[in-house]
């Protein structure tokens, strides 16, 4: 593989079809984004897991980035995800790999485990936020559906319109804010990621904590603080390391930038999942 990086583009099927990079040669790690992010936001640009001896494989999922929309609007459920990820391990004659996700990427991660654990590696669940004891009616989804509908009808104006700020500390706010900006916009099809708004986070990517039980590979959480990342609650990540037989749970210490907006940090703590 070389050592820049290489794009392609992948089938999934049903007309999906993937947008993606790999560099560096080595154990191969999948990086999955998070809703509305692209394969930019995962670490952000950084080389260092090529510098630690892997090859490194990052797609935007459907919808996102440069990748098609699903065939109907409400085809972005996880298990519908986690095909697609393995439509690139197949198509990229990739057997086993260590699969690191942020949020929606590490639900999509999770939940390829848990149906083809022979083919993974190590998990990296970076700020996972699902839980499955959760409220499921529909006043739930209230904040995904008002995002979905601001990006529809006002576009990254609109999207950050209606998302909410208020909680995040004022230190951070003008970080937050840029970076919503800067990665709405870099999306190909934004209606598309609106329809995912609304579908994603109504999927279930596994059904109870219980089912965690059967993941038996090296698993590395990274959680977020709430004064940081209220969207990302540190007891839902404390709840999927405690879930996950000997999993490793990394958090910020107290009044530090997360490490999962650190592409550098965060990429040192994962290249230690598999040596």
């Amino acid at each position: 593989m070389p050592d820049a990086a290489a794009d392609f583009e992948i089938d999934a099927g049903l007309g999906v079809r993937l947008s993606g990079e790999q560099s560096g040669t080595g154990i191969p790690i999948v990086l999955q984004h998070g809703l509305t992010a692209t394969r930019r936001y995962v670490v952000m640009g950084s080389r260092t897991l090529e510098r630690s001896g892997h090859r490194v494989v990052a797609y935007d999922a459907r919808g996102h980035g440069h990748s098609s929309p699903a065939p109907v609007p409400d085809a972005y459920t996880y298990e519908l995800l986690a095909d697609d990820l393995r439509a690139v391990l197949d198509e990229l004659g990739i057997e086993r790999a260590i699969l690191a996700g942020a949020s929606m990427g590490a639900q999509t991660a999770l939940r390829f485990a848990l149906d083809h654990p022979d083919r993974v590696l190590a998990l990296g669940l970076i700020t996972p936020a699902f839980d499955p004891d959760a409220a499921t009616e529909p006043a739930a989804y209230a904040g995904w559906d008002k995002l979905a509908r601001g990006l529809r009808e006002g576009g990254v104006e609109g999207f950050v319109t209606a998302y909410d700020l208020d909680p995040i500390p004022a230190a951070w706010r003008d970080t937050v804010e840029k970076v919503l900006r800067q990665r709405l916009a870099l999306h190909d099809h934004p209606l598309a990621v609106a329809d995912a708004l609304e579908a994603t986070p109504r999927s279930r990517p596994f059904e109870a904590w219980g089912g965690l039980q059967s993941v038996g590979v090296s698993t590395l959480v990274v959680a977020s603080r709430d004064e940081a990342d209220p969207s990302h609650p540190l007891a839902v990540a404390e709840r999927y390391a405690a879930a996950i037989p000997g999993a490793t749970l990394v958090v910020e210490r107290p009044g530090s930038s997360p490490i999962a907006w650190q592409g550098g940090r965060l990429s040192k703590v994962l290249a230690e999942l598999v040596k």
